[in-house]
């Protein structure tokens, strides 16, 4: 049995279920208050339409370190190419629509109403971002997620050309490793991560280095509008 929230008092995460992996409690609210209590402690919201809030924290984590991500030589000559033009914080509840768009592994819907208008609160109060690929003036992919301190937590990205989603990713990346954030969390494990460096690691100690990273009250960060050009992107892996 997983508990019943009326209060963001979360349960240690060493009661989270082995089975479903991660799940940890049920109930609570999606205000601001009760998101940025759960993604302090590692913990996230996913559920589908009709369904209560559940709150998750999956052992083992999938992470990327922002100095880390692997760029292919096919990816760098893309992001040396200018095919898209990237921005941050321009169109975020048109990333957050294209992520929640139904695809083809049937992934994407459970990004409810409710969800969109909890992200986009913490958007305006400067606490989650997008970043934005564009071609031709229209937008082609993008991801969103938190950022607290010294940590990102990625929700979703979505890609309607190819590897807009990966140039999203590459660009957020660089612009973290610029500003001394420690890690990318990625909250589960994919192949599609796991070739740009994603790595697991046990939940024990995914929380311990979020305490090293975020402060008890992370104050909102504005990011500019544009990542800063003249990057060399040198390829470091196939």
């Amino acid at each position: 049995m997983i508990p019943w929230l009326h209060e963001p008092d979360f349960p240690p995460l060493s009661r989270a279920l082995a089975e479903p992996n991660g799940l940890l409690a049920a109930g609570g609210q999606l205000t601001p208050a009760w998101l940025l209590a759960a993604y302090r402690r590692g913990i996230f919201p996913w559920f589908s339409e009709g369904e209560p809030i559940m709150w998750w924290s999956p052992d083992p984590r999938m992470v990327l370190r922002p100095g880390h991500v692997r760029i292919t030589r096919s990816l760098a000559k893309t992001l040396r190419s200018d095919r898209f033009e990237v921005r941050f914080d321009t169109a975020f509840a048109q990333v957050m629509a294209g992520c929640a768009a139904p695809r083809a592994d049937g992934h994407g819907t459970w990004i409810t109403a409710h969800m969109q208008a909890a992200y986009l609160r913490l958007h305006e109060l400067g606490y989650a971002h997008s970043v934005e690929c564009f071609k031709d003036g229209v937008l082609v992919g993008g991801l969103y997620g938190l950022a607290l301190d010294q940590a990102f937590f990625g929700e979703s990205m979505f890609s309607r050309v190819s590897d807009a989603s990966k140039v999203a990713l590459a660009h957020l990346a660089r612009f973290l490793d610029q500003r001394g954030v420690g890690l990318i969390d990625c909250q589960m494990t994919t192949a599609h991560l796991s070739t740009m460096g994603g790595v697991e690691v046990p939940r024990a100690a995914f929380s311990q280095a979020l305490t090293q990273l975020i402060s008890p009250a992370p104050e909102p960060q504005r990011w500019p509008t544009a990542p800063e050009a003249g990057h060399n992107w040198v390829r470091t892996s196939e």
